[in-house]
């Protein structure tokens, strides 16, 4: 990833003509371990453009997945460019996103109602929640979803994802087990 990192920051650096940390060093990668980290994550970005004002709702934010994957699913249509969901998570499951769509527009929805104390209601599921699934607490979510970069740095996932992963990149230290063991379980 820092290759990759650094060869995208030259080549914005040369096209901005300009020297330095590209984006004055905001410009980060995380390793997502697993379907909880991944969901949280994927919320965070698309949830940005709603923390900053910029947009009134999720799908109404400009430049972000959840918008694009609406606009498509409205034409029936799955996103060329963007990862499938390939449903719940299974032992051998195909290769996509591990939840479905409305799981994931529900949970981006009821998160987002959690951001703008202007919003009013709540959607009924029959089925349990994704959240439910992944055995996250709701304000853990919360949480998640509004600072992930602070609660995780080089990896997120659940303490044995993150254990498994310091110990193949020959790390010392386990970086992110309390907010894991705190937020993941």
């Amino acid at each position: 990833m820092r290759a990759l990192n650094e060869y995208i920051a030259r080549a914005a650096n040369k096209e901005d003509d300009c020297t330095g940390h590209f984006w004055k060093g905001r410009f980060k990668s995380q390793a997502l371990l697993d379907e909880s980290a991944l969901a949280a994550c994927m919320a965070y970005v698309d949830l940005n453009p709603v923390r900053a004002k910029m947009a009134k709702t999720p799908e109404a934010s400009d430049h972000t997945s959840i918008k694009y994957r609406i606009n498509t699913a409205r034409l029936g249509k799955t996103p060329k460019r963007l990862m499938p969901f390939a449903g719940n998570p299974r032992q051998e499951m195909s290769h996509g996103l591990p939840f479905t769509l409305p799981d994931y527009l529900q949970l981006v929805d009821i998160t987002s109602r959690y951001l703008h104390p202007n919003k009013h209601g709540k959607v009924q599921y029959n089925l349990p929640s994704i959240l439910e699934r992944l055995n996250i607490q709701q304000e853990h979510w919360l949480t998640l979803t509004t600072q992930f970069e602070t609660c995780f740095k080089h990896a997120a996932g659940k303490v044995t994802h993150l254990e498994q992963y310091a110990h193949n990149q020959h790390q010392q230290r386990v970086q992110g087990r309390q907010s894991a063991m705190r937020l993941l379980g």
